[in-house]
């Protein structure tokens, strides 16, 4: 049970929380495969989403200076070079512009969640100092002034700029010290059990836990100290 008397800060997840409403990336670009019939099945799809992920963690490829459609773009291609490599995806299927409109159908798909949360982090950065944290590649300052949301927080902490990744506990330590707070006086708002709820339990911070779908299925046995389905549930818990 969250006790909002004690939290004077909050720190939020980016990805999948604010830009998807909860929704794992993955299940929002395999809705662009469907939405665009690109003819692969979601099991081939997982494979080539996580050649992706990998291969944007081990190279600098994404520049500070992308856009988030630039990097939806840099990830779009990666995925159908991998397909088409692979013998998944005839490359004679593949239209012109198929990167172009999935990554465009993404981006349209995060513009919405990011309205939808922008009002609500607005108001909630006039009540509270906001801090994010995210697992991201180099260019979330990028992506938050394409979004109009770079004015909101006090502090960013971004894995590939501090070196540290979640799930390790570490990344929201730091988090909690840019807050300048004890950290049972922070809440941490994310979309991943695994990687924020979690993580910020060890840390010895509430939680607030953005369950949709996920990457893998939920045992059933997870908790947070409040766990929402909609963004826009925040207003009641903050009662904004």
């Amino acid at each position: 049970m969250l006790d909002l008397d004690k939290v004077k800060g909050i720190l939020f997840d980016y990805g999948g929380t604010i830009d998807s409403n909860g929704m794992h990336w993955a299940e929002v670009i395999w809705m662009a495969y469907d939405h665009l019939g690109i003819p692969v099945s979601k099991e081939i799809f997982r494979e080539a989403y996580v050649y992706g992920e990998r291969t944007l963690g081990k190279n600098p490829i994404v520049k500070p200076e992308h856009t988030f459609l630039d990097m939806l773009r840099i990830k779009m291609e990666l995925q159908i070079r991998w397909l088409t490599d692979n013998g998944h995806l005839p490359l004679e299927t593949v239209r012109s512009g198929t990167t172009g409109a999935l990554a465009d159908w993404c981006y349209a798909y995060a513009r919405k969640a990011i309205g939808n949360a922008l009002p609500i982090l607005g108001q909630l950065a006039d009540r509270y100092p906001l801090v994010l944290v995210s697992n991201f590649y180099g260019n979330i300052e990028t992506v938050l002034k394409d979004f109009g949301l770079d004015h909101l927080f006090r502090a960013i902490v971004e894995s590939a700029v501090v070196g540290v990744r979640k799930p390790d506990p570490a990344i929201f330590r730091i988090g909690v010290e840019r807050l300048g707070l004890p950290a049972e006086q922070v809440v941490v708002v994310g979309d991943s059990y695994d990687k924020d709820i979690l993580p910020a339990t060890q840390v010895g911070c509430q939680t607030i836990w953005l369950k949709s779908v996920g990457w893998s299925a939920y045992r059933g046995d997870e908790s947070a100290d409040v766990i929402l389905s909609d963004f826009t549930e925040m207003k009641k818990v903050f009662a904004l």
